[in-house]
């Protein structure tokens, strides 16, 4: 009998653990980024046709709804050029092969990922590349319209690049109007950009060849590396005021390198022994952009593995959860490593990590690095996401800053046998309904997030044993909840 009564509670124990573990975040942003830079990701090839560009996209987005992700972040200008009808810019080779060709049979294919994105309930984030121009002066496609060829005076060559010039305000007023050009034009959620600020140097250790600029419009820095970091500095507030001076706001967020200064170099920098920096190598001063505010969400490309002797995961995520200054922190990995790096092919590095930054409530989600990586489901780890770690939905963190009204509730009709119908009439626009399941309002999960102004729901269909109550709530443009009300 004592026996029986034991193996009794210990079920119940396994049970209650087993029910935690399911207990993700609410709020988390679980993003992929996608590349289109040398058909690293999407297209996977520049001979496909617009079908097949479609499909793969659509099975693309499919794979990362399964995972769990509520978001994209899609590269749209690579190298100067456009996934996407510009007037700026021409078309990308990474579409058909030649640059300034446009697919045939026509169709836009920015347009197209955004429908799709959205259709799926996850944010899409455009992503751009301020400086680089062509990425191979010897192999790439570049058309007569392209800004290397119509103003050749704003690029310098190196490592065998174009690199639009840092220094001239007139590369930083083109790229705001590309900016522009696509929130204006393009129901996109966020502005994204990444590490490529002046370039990583090469093996050889190659100067950038600025010294000519410097002369001419460094007076007044104390050296070269202030002056090149004005410049970056320069670029982001340009990009901050321009996203904030729009009639419609969306994010803006950066992805930097993931050390900021090592410590031997600044009392201030990580305890990390990094062979370059933001700051020492690539001239972006993320900390004072962080200070000023000049950014909505940052991602540090946190690749390391944990215990990697020169810049340990554990160590940067610490570093930067103290340096978020109110904006929101979410951490990018490097699942493409799991092909070459030894800590990468740990089963639990991946699960590590994410438990790790789930312990700070500064952090507030992942990015991974990239989508064609997932196609292989490296370690299992799709299968960890879809039955753990993201296996219950998560909304995407609000930004108080841009919006903090919550919408209305939402109106419940009991339409018999446990059938009840849910609608909206609030004045805030919403993009549906979360449904949650717990035993209160303070103890709930998530269940299902519905992109419809109008549902009915089956109570049945969403209670566990352990569930006691249904709650729904409205969710806003921007992911502020309503007051949830009971179905009863």
């Amino acid at each position: 009998m004592k026996k029986l009564f034991l193996f009794f509670i210990c079920t119940i124990l396994l049970a209650s653990i087993g029910r935690l573990q399911t207990q993700n975040p609410l709020f988390e942003f679980r993003a992929v980024w996608v590349a289109s830079v040398v058909n690293c990701d999407w297209p996977s090839a520049k001979n496909l046709t617009a079908e097949q560009q479609k499909e793969e996209f659509i099975k693309l987005a499919d794979q990362h709804q399964r995972n769990g992700m509520n978001a994209l972040i899609v590269q749209v200008r690579p190298c100067g050029d456009a996934l996407y009808p510009s007037k700026y810019e021409p078309w990308s080779e990474y579409l058909t092969g030649t640059q300034g060709v446009a697919p045939n049979p026509y169709y836009d294919p920015l347009q197209f990922m955004i429908e799709e994105t959205h259709k799926r309930g996850m944010e899409f984030h455009a992503w751009l590349n301020p400086y680089r121009a062509v990425f191979s002066v010897k192999e790439s496609s570049v058309a007569a319209t392209h800004q290397s060829k119509i103003n050749p005076q704003w690029c310098l060559n190196y490592d065998g690049k174009k690199i639009f010039n840092p220094a001239l305000p007139a590369v930083r007023n083109h790229f705001i109007k590309i900016i522009t050009d696509i929130i204006t034009r393009y129901d996109v959620d966020g502005i994204h950009i990444d590490d490529y600020f002046y370039p990583y140097k090469n093996d050889k250790g190659t100067e950038f060849p600025d010294e000519w600029f410097y002369k001419k419009y460094g007076a007044g820095f104390k050296s070269k590396a202030d002056w090149r970091r004005s410049n970056c500095d320069s670029i982001i507030k340009q990009i901050w005021e321009t996203v904030n001076s729009l009639p419609r706001r969306v994010k803006f967020g950066i992805s930097p390198f993931g050390v900021w200064r090592n410590k031997s170099d600044d009392p201030n920098g990580s305890n990390t022994k990094a062979g370059t920096s933001n700051y020492d190598g690539l001239y972006a001063d993320i900390l004072l952009w962080l200070k000023k505010g000049w950014m909505d969400y940052c991602v540090p490309q946190l690749y390391w593995e944990r215990g990697h002797p020169l810049c340990d995961y554990d160590t940067l995520l610490s570093w930067w959860n103290k340096n978020t200054f109110g904006r929101q922190l979410f951490i990018g990995h490097g699942l493409y490593f799991t092909q070459t790096k030894k800590g990468w092919k740990n089963v639990n590095e991946l699960p590590n990590q994410i438990k790790n930054l789930r312990k700070f409530a500064t952090t507030q989600g992942s990015v991974f690095f990239s989508s064609k990586d997932f196609n292989r489901n490296p370690n299992g780890w799709n299968d960890s996401l879809q039955h753990n770690y993201y296996s219950t939905p998560a909304i995407v963190p609000p930004m108080p800053w841009i919006d903090s009204v919550k919408p209305s509730k939402p109106i419940i009709t009991d339409k018999g046998d446990g059938v009840f119908g849910i609608t909206y009439k609030g004045t805030k626009q919403i993009k549906g309904f979360v449904l949650f399941t717990g035993t209160d309002k303070s103890n709930v999960i998530s269940r299902k997030i519905v992109l419809k102004n109008t549902i009915e729901i089956n109570f049945d269909d969403l209670l566990d044993d352990d569930d006691t109550y249904v709650f729904v709530a409205a969710l806003s443009t921007n992911n502020n909840l309503s007051e949830m009300v009971e179905l009863k």
